[in-house]
């Protein structure tokens, strides 16, 4: 199957494009070297392409020029390598591909009709004659090989050696049988070394236990075939290199045994300046200005392994985090342990990922430990299992490490010992430390406060604790690893944990950045909000802390994630309660929070008596007319609406809105927030038209003084694109529902609960202005993300089902509208009551519906059931009751009850002259329903007669 291919199906048996996983780029590059030096054409994609080509692209165009040497490993077959397309296309061609194996695999089911040669475990000369048998091409060069233009090019020499075989002048620590992953920052450090630029030193840094040098050794090793030398220098202390150094230039005879140290380093840094392929290791190296005088030029190559990002000046930096989750599970089962999915995955999310913890991990299980002992030891004992023997090849375990680091840390710069023993008490997640800097609380240790008392100070904090290796760093945000934070928190004593619960406490406190009603704020609270959350309330030791606390939390409910902020907030209010008393400042500010958690997670009683209670408790503190007071009330009268207790909260909010613009003043924002809210209380006792006047006043002022983009100024324009629907004002309505709906959508975000709202509302006024088929398709959308997000039996979902059950009807799916309709009620009548004004509007709707697919007499039972109970509960003049009376008149009269129908319609008229005056569309619509039902019964009287 190897024979060269002849002209005769226009393919050229000279072009060899070479097939190989990423992680066996040294093996593509011996093979490739032995390819062109036997006089063939090669291509290889990390010669050959440029970043961004397209891969499949390039590997069709040069299999249409010759045939595929296929480099055959463990990684070649794994599913998610380019690779996988590779050999799937060739199939069909199979003369075209000549497979050779370079490590011991199992070769899938599939490839079995190829013939397999085998190159690994032979010495360099016969694997060069296999794999040139294997292609069969000349034993030796018919003329100069035509070198790619890449790497092969400037290193000059013989090329590489045989992938595994070791370098002449070396001393590498022995190689961790144990490695896995990290193939893909392999080959871009193999990349970017062999680019010939000045990234030809590479610094990898990173947090303690990540595996710097590990991951450097690992690369020294697997392309060790393309080093003449490699030189392993432990750099902690620079002033133990040049002795190293000296030992590499008398190992390689360019200075003399016996030369003093500074000389021989002198003589050597001038030789590898003039030499190719040569590789020196700088491990735990910490001061880049102490490595500078160290560092050869020239083509050869140089690694750095550190714990500071500092490097940019002398090297390129390059990020070694933590491993992807297979990688951990691969190392977790390296040593043999048999672990069970669910128990690897278990185990590396409790280590974070962390290889040298996922290392001792694994010896603990190689060692007998069970997968469930482990876990229960993790759980319990964390600090003792980090404490274990380290793992080969890591000079100390995770817990040592840790102590150490933050010993030497306080030792250096005890101000950023303090920052680092705060953080370990929040999120893993990045914290905004040089954002806290001068805006600290009074009661911030000294250290705390010198350590971020000015910017520069909290660069200066910034880079010790970079260059320590403790946490990442990123624009001006301290990240430390979840482990690490454990490990900190279970080696503090009592007296440093408490001054840390303090110190996290002002940081918090430093770090608010704002109201998180303000949309402006809200990419600093998305960062904060983790750190906030973090804190037990119970450890919080100041108003303030408490105070962001409750801060982060009302950003949650903004948001619309109301679940886990009610959660949030009631530890806090039970911790206030425990703490401070009932009556506390921090109590009450705490039950204000969680009544509104309560009622936008539907526990409307319970946030009612706990507003209740908080308005009376601060009317006996602070007097009628305090801020705080004012807020009791109107969050108060939100409640008594959500119960449909429409007179009590109009009456209380008409008395709040008049008393704050006494004492605030009619533009204050809180205001303004009443006198949207009061219009909506206007509607919910009828006034409807004094509810548009007050909505149109309030927007103008919102817009104009909080802008028109503000969350509060987007409530009252959605409100009242609704209002205004209720007094004819249809086509202004959705004018004013589009531009909020855009507006909400760019602000909230499209799946955000308000801008949800919006939209429900919209298709509503679309409908109204006959654009039913938009309404029913924007309505569908709505319902199916109200659904995922909000949950199936929300009450904005519910509403907009409701909503769409009237527009399918409309779009003549009458059929769909019934089984919605039917659907909805049922979930209303258990979730919000039987007597809720939403469960009334569907129970109308739906009688409108049975009535149209012939179903009379149920729309009959139903629309008496419903306007017996909106009398009851709205009133008999609300708008919405006079609907349902007036629909109903028209089912009584389908049904011959005419006379009955005839009393109903004459009632309802009246009222909506009154209440909606005579021009308003539902009185109008009243006067035709009275001229059909007349004429009905005259048509009654003239049968009567005639059969008389």
């Amino acid at each position: 199957m190897s024979t060269a291919m002849g002209a005769s199906d226009g393919t050229s048996d000279r072009v060899w494009f070479i097939s190989h996983a990423g992680a066996d780029r040294a093996w593509a590059e011996w093979v490739a070297w032995q390819l062109l030096e036997a006089g063939h054409e090669v291509e290889l994609d990390c010669w050959d392409w440029g970043t961004g080509d397209n891969f499949v692209l390039k590997m069709n165009e040069a299999l249409e020029q010759g045939r595929m040497v296929a480099l055959f490993s463990p990684a070649y077959f794994e599913l998610e390598r380019f690779t996988t397309p590779e050999w799937t296309a060739m199939l069909a061609r199979q003369k075209q591909i000549t497979p050779v194996r370079i490590a011991k695999t199992p070769i899938p089911a599939i490839l079995s009709p190829f013939i397999v040669t085998d190159l690994f475990g032979l010495d360099e000369q016969t694997a060069r004659n296999a794999l040139l048998g294997a292609v069969k091409g000349p034993s030796r060069p018919v003329r100069a090989p035509a070198r790619p233009p890449g790497m092969l090019s400037r290193i000059g020499g013989t090329g590489p050696r045989l992938p595994g075989s070791l370098p002449r002048v070396r001393n590498l620590p022995a190689r961790n049988a144990a490695f896995t992953g990290r193939d893909s920052l392999l080959v871009q450090l193999r990349e970017a070394l062999a680019s010939g630029q000045r990234v030809a030193v590479q610094a990898l840094y990173g947090r303690g236990g990540v595996g710097k040098t590990q991951l450097a050794l690992e690369y020294a090793y697997r392309f060790a075939g393309e080093y003449e030398l490699a030189w392993w220098i432990t750099s902690e202390d620079p002033a133990l290199i040049p002795d190293q150094l000296a030992a590499l230039a008398a190992r390689t005879g360019i200075a003399p045994a016996g030369t003093a140290p500074a000389e021989a380093v002198e003589l050597l840094l001038a030789e590898l300046g003039g030499m190719s392929r040569w590789l020196l290791v700088f491990d735990n190296a910490e001061d880049p200005y102490a490595l500078a005088r160290f560092l050869p030029g020239g083509p050869g190559h140089v690694l750095i392994t550190s714990r500071s990002p500092l490097w940019s000046t002398y090297a390129v930096p390059v990020d070694v985090d933590t491993l992807s989750r297979s990688e951990s599970v691969a190392l977790l089962r390296a040593q043999g342990a048999v672990l069970t999915d669910g128990d690897a995955d278990d185990i590396a999310s409790t280590l974070g990922d962390l290889p040298l913890a996922l290392a001792q991990a694994a010896a603990l299980l190689a060692r007998g430990l069970s997968a469930a002992g482990l876990k229960e030891e993790l759980a319990a004992n964390l600090v003792e299992v980090m404490k274990r023997n380290p793992p080969p090849g890591y000079p100390a375990g995770l817990a040592a490490q840790v102590r150490l680091t933050r010993s030497r840390l306080q030792a250096q710069h005890a101000g950023a010992g303090a920052v680092v023993d705060a953080l370990a008490l929040l999120a893993p997640e990045p914290f905004p430390l040089t954002f806290c800097a001068g805006r600290l609380p009074e009661q911030a240790s000294v250290l705390l406060g010198e350590a971020v008392g000015s910017r520069l100070a909290a660069v200066d904090v910034v880079e010790a604790i970079a260059r320590h290796g403790v946490a990442r760093i990123q624009d001006g945000t301290v990240q430390l690893h979840r482990l690490t934070q454990d490990l900190l928190t279970g080696q503090m004593i009592r007296p440093e944990r408490d001054q840390a619960w303090a110190d996290a406490d002002a940081l918090l406190t430093a770090a608010d950045p704002g109201h998180p009603g303000d949309p402006r704020w809200w990419p600093s609270w998305q960062v904060l909000l983790p750190h906030a959350l973090a804190l037990d309330p119970a450890q919080l030791t100041t108003s303030q802390g408490r105070y962001v606390v409750g801060r982060a939390c009302w950003y949650l409910m903004e948001r619309g994630q109301p679940r886990p902020a009610r959660e949030r907030l009631q530890r806090l209010y039970d911790a206030c309660l425990q703490q401070l008393g009932p009556d506390h400042d921090d109590t009450l500010r705490a039950a204000h929070n969680l009544a509104r958690a309560y009622s936008d997670t539907r526990d409307y009683e319970r946030a009612r008596a706990l507003n209740e209670d908080t308005l009376n408790r601060r009317r006996r503190l602070y007097g009628d007319e305090d801020p705080q007071t004012l807020a009791s009330v109107v969050a108060l009268a939100i409640r008594l609406q959500a119960l449909g207790r429409h007179e009590e909260a109009l009456a209380l909010e008409e008395e709040t809105l008049a008393v704050q613009r006494r004492v605030l003043g009619a533009e204050h924002p809180d205001t303004l927030i009443t006198a949207s809210n009061l219009a909506i209380r206007l509607v919910g006792v009828g006034r409807v038209g004094e509810a548009v006047v007050l909505g149109e006043e309030t927007l103008a002022v919102q817009r104009r003084v909080l802008g028109v983009e503000h969350p509060s100024t987007l409530i009252t324009a959605s409100n009242l694109a609704i209002r205004l629907v209720d007094v004819g004002r249809v086509g202004e309505a959705v004018v004013l529902g589009e531009e909020t709906l855009a507006a909400r959508r760019r602000v909230l975000g499209a799946e955000h609960p308000e801008t949800l709202i919006t939209a429900s509302n919209l298709a509503n006024r679309l409908a109204d202005v006959g654009r039913v088929g938009e309404a029913v398709v924007l309505g569908e959308e709505t319902l199916a993300v109200q659904r995922r997000v909000l949950g199936a039996e929300h009450p904005d979902t519910l509403r907009t089902a409701s909503n769409l059950a009237n527009r399918l009807a409309d779009v003549g799916r009458v059929g769909e509208a019934v089984v919605l309709g039917e659907e909805t009620l049922a979930v209303q009548r258990r979730v919000l009551g039987a007597e809720h004004p939403e469960t009334l509007r569907t129970a109308y709707n739906l009688a409108v519906d049975l009535a149209d697919v012939g179903r009379v007499g149920e729309a009959v039972v139903l629309g008496e059931e419903t306007l017996a109970v909106q009398r009851r509960v709205l009133g008999a003049e609300h708008p919405e009751t006079l609907r349902t009376a007036s629909n109903l008149a028209i089912r009584l009269g389908d049904v011959g009850r005419v006379g009955d129908a005839v009393v109903l319609e004459e009632e309802t008229y009246a009222r909506r002259r009154r209440v909606l005056g005579e021009d308003h569309p539902d009185t109008l619509k009243s006067v035709e329903v009275l001229e059909w039902l007349n004429g009905l019964q005259g048509e009654d009287l003239e049968e009567r007669a005639s059969g008389e």
